[in-house]
């Protein structure tokens, strides 16, 4: 059973990391272990840099990939071709954020709809032109979350990062993400997904990759 988790930015627990460790692609509750903010991983891990207006092809991995797989993407197979069993759960709706308090609020940066998360594309999200400076260890981070279509679990990953943000950088509008299917929270929440099931899906919608590019969340 793979499920999923970010491979880039490299996450907490994720390959890359320090805290690896194969229940990182696992959902919020699958074990006591795993909870929110960080799906229980809660120490400071690798640190990816990043500025304002820079846009980040984010990538998911899961145990169907090897433990270092960090370089290329899978090979898509032609029609009919074998496929990497992925658990992606026919997709379903990934949101991107970030944090800059260590996890106990979020700010929507990017949103892709239906056929989220799939190993075999590159998403891109774009970090807001507006965005401050963030630089607190253990503070600042880039978040990933996942509500599935077929099942009703939150996947979430944290990757510890660096924002060289812009003098007096301020978010223009605050709009937080939607946990479901942790305590506290809705339950058995299940959102439209790609009817592929755990094999390939179509990729990114264009108009998905459009909106986020432009920066409308931020």
């Amino acid at each position: 059973m793979a499920h999923m988790s970010l491979l880039y930015p490299v996450a907490r627990g994720s390959p890359g990391d320090k805290q690896f460790d194969y229940e990182a692609h696992e959902f919020v509750g699958y074990s006591n272990k795993r909870t929110l903010p960080c799906n229980g991983y809660n120490k400071v891990g690798h640190i990816t840099k990043l500025k304002a207006g820079q846009i980040i092809n984010t990538r998911f991995w899961g145990s169907a990939l090897k433990k270092n797989y960090n370089s290329d993407l899978p090979q898509r197979p032609r029609s009919g071709g074998k496929q990497i069993n992925q658990a992606r759960h026919g997709g379903g709706f990934c949101q991107y954020s970030l944090s800059y308090d260590g996890g106990k609020t979020f700010h929507l940066i990017a949103e892709y709809k239906e056929s989220c998360p799939d190993f075999y594309y590159e998403w891109p999200v774009k970090i807001p032109d507006n965005v401050p400076s963030c630089n607190e260890r253990g503070k600042c981070l880039f978040v990933w979350s996942w509500i599935a279509v077929n099942v009703p679990q939150f996947y979430i990953s944290c990757a510890d990062v660096e924002i060289d943000g812009v003098n007096n950088g301020k978010w223009s509008q605050k709009k937080g993400i939607q946990i479901v299917d942790a305590p506290g929270y809705p339950q058995n929440v299940v959102k439209p997904g790609d009817d592929a099931g755990n094999k390939m899906g179509k990729g990114p919608h264009p108009d998905d990759i459009a909106r986020n590019l432009k920066g409308r969340w931020n």
